[in-house]
């Protein structure tokens, strides 16, 4: 959502691995590799960790993804594909996170994700939830800024669960769903298009 430190920005969804499963998630790792490396390294260049200043930028294009993808949380029709869908939103947490930094939130804008086909939004939510993949990593680097769950990085926290069980659980429930042919096209398309928009956001705070 990789670069040699993950990130846990949306950008760290998962990129293409070796031969694996046939499900959609792996389908979705392949379809997408190059666009989330692309994204990965750019990020990366931010140097995010060489201050707090750097990673109030980070957590500012964290925030205006999540705020993205917020409504989608909140979807009855999502919710009933993927489980407990609405705990796993972080945007406030996000928040949280700015307001420890003393930084503001960015100004409001027109939702992304407004009146998205549903296929689309799973595509949207599978960069949104990979980018939980790299908090482990990205937390301990946070440390070094006096960073933790309780101030500045608490939504790089992992989950009680677990990273690796909470993203299997996600993926479990994506991979179940009963799509057709011209849905897992629009996955991909939604996926996509989420990692489009999250490099819009790295241009915008980064320049």
């Amino acid at each position: 959502m990789n670069a040699p430190e993950p990130t846990s920005s949306p950008s760290n969804a998962p990129t293409a691995a070796a031969a694996g499963p046939d499900t959609r998630s792996a389908r979705l790792k392949a379809a997408t590799r190059a666009t989330h490396e692309r994204l990965d390294q750019r990020i990366m260049a931010g140097d995010i960790f060489a201050s707090r200043e750097r990673f109030a930028r980070f957590l500012r294009v964290q925030y205006r993804f999540h705020r993205d993808v917020d409504a989608l949380y909140a979807d009855p029709g999502l919710d009933a594909l993927l489980p407990g869908l609405a705990a796993r939103q972080r945007l406030a947490q996000i928040a949280r996170d700015l307001d420890d930094l003393g930084q503001t939130l960015p100004p409001a804008c027109a939702p992304a994700t407004q009146a998205l086909p549903l296929a689309q939004a799973l595509g949207w939510l599978y960069v949104a939830e990979g980018s939980n993949l790299g908090g482990s990593v990205l937390y301990k680097l946070a440390a070094r800024l006096g960073l933790d769950r309780g101030f500045g990085a608490r939504h790089l926290a992992a989950h009680p669960d677990g990273v690796a069980r909470h993203w299997r659980r996600f993926t479990a429930a994506l991979d179940g769903a009963a799509l057709s042919a011209a849905q897992e096209e629009d996955v991909v398309a939604g996926a996509e298009a989420a990692f489009r928009r999250v490099r819009g956001h790295v241009e915008e705070e980064f320049a």
